[in-house]
């Protein structure tokens, strides 16, 4: 698009490149791991839905995601899969096995880090691992190889009491007790929630090399950006599935032409762009607002501009932009 030169205050600028990994779609397994058909989850007198007619599946060495936020009813679908809560409606099943029928098969071959940390704050860590193998009838040293990447980071303060330990610590010993049994399925609710950003990415890292080794794995998190580290992801709010695909797909699905806009004082952009007539759609991003409208950018681009103009706004920056999960999961929710 060309420069715009209505006066010196605002400046456009061109697309930047797409990003090439959004291109790119999982090979996704045709061995289905985990299959849930029209889940509903009520709770209280109230009979408040938290789950609502959910369906999804997620194949063998898979890496899928659960994204939405808190309240959006992750952690019900979680505990469910994991046979802690039993569905008032609808089936699901881990490795064939039925959650409710084959509730102790599941629970000797899958593994569950709860979004809360749950392991025993006066254990050490040494203690913590050696308790959770000896209950699932195995060693440290037998499954040391598979959480040895993991385990080297927080050996150095194995006689740390848990309670003592930093979030990141608290989560790779969570991870650690949650693999000691070998499980062949690895539910993760909201396992970076509280951490700093770079245990953050140290803790994806871990998932993309357990995933390398077949392990299935369903990770809930509130955090848009980690949808792009899975391989599939299901969006939901209010226990409802709004879309389910690959990353790059729904981003690719994204209806509109968005664009992100700039200025001095950016509250009070976001109220006069909300009320010009060509405005689809303004929410704020950070610190821009992503914007679309109603027209094509050559049919309002003079009328928007002399808008903005007359309401004294300085240092208009506009650039086409690229949709984000995030942005795609608002337009959602607005549908």
């Amino acid at each position: 698009m060309p420069m715009l030169d209505i006066n010196d205050n605002i400046k456009w600028t061109s697309e930047k490149e797409m990003n090439p990994s959004l291109m790119v779609n999982a090979a996704l397994s045709a061995e289905i791991s985990i299959q849930v058909k029209n889940l509903v989850k009520v709770y209280g007198k109230d009979k408040t839905i938290a789950v609502d007619d959910v369906s999804f599946n997620v194949g063998k060495g898979e890496l899928f995601g659960l994204i939405g936020p808190d309240g959006a009813g992750k952690t019900s679908i979680f505990r469910m899969l994991t046979t802690l809560l039993l569905p008032e409606g609808g089936s699901a099943t881990v490795n064939g096995n039925d959650v409710v029928k084959d509730y102790k098969k599941i629970r000797k071959s899958v593994g569950y880090m709860p979004g809360k940390f749950s392991l025993y704050q006066d254990l050490s860590i040494e203690e913590n691992l050696n308790f959770f193998a000896t209950i699932f009838g195995t060693t440290l040293e037998e499954n040391y190889d598979l959480i040895r990447d993991i385990y080297i980071q927080i050996e150095p303060f194995k006689k740390r009491r848990a309670g003592k330990l930093s979030g990141g610590m608290k989560q790779k010993l969570a991870l650690c007790c949650a693999l000691i049994h070998k499980p062949t399925v690895l539910f993760l609710d909201e396992p970076t929630t509280g951490v700093d950003p770079v245990s953050r990415r140290e803790f994806w890292e871990m998932l993309k090399r357990l995933k390398a080794q077949n392990i299935t794995i369903l990770v809930s998190t509130p955090y848009m950006d980690e949808a792009n580290m899975c391989d599939r992801i299901a969006l939901i709010q209010k226990g409802k599935i709004l879309s389910i695909d690959t990353p790059a797909e729904i981003i690719n699905a994204y209806p509109d032409i968005l664009y992100k806009i700039k200025a001095d004082n950016i509250y009070h952009l976001y109220l006069h762009l909300n009320e010009f007539q060509y405005t689809k759609s303004c929410f704020a991003f950070g610190e821009m607002l992503h914007v679309s409208f109603t027209k094509n950018m050559e049919e309002v681009q003079s009328e928007l501009l002399n808008y903005l103009n007359q309401r004294g706004h300085q240092n208009v920056s506009m650039d086409l932009v690229i949709p984000t999960i995030e942005d795609c999961f608002i337009k959602l929710l607005s549908n």
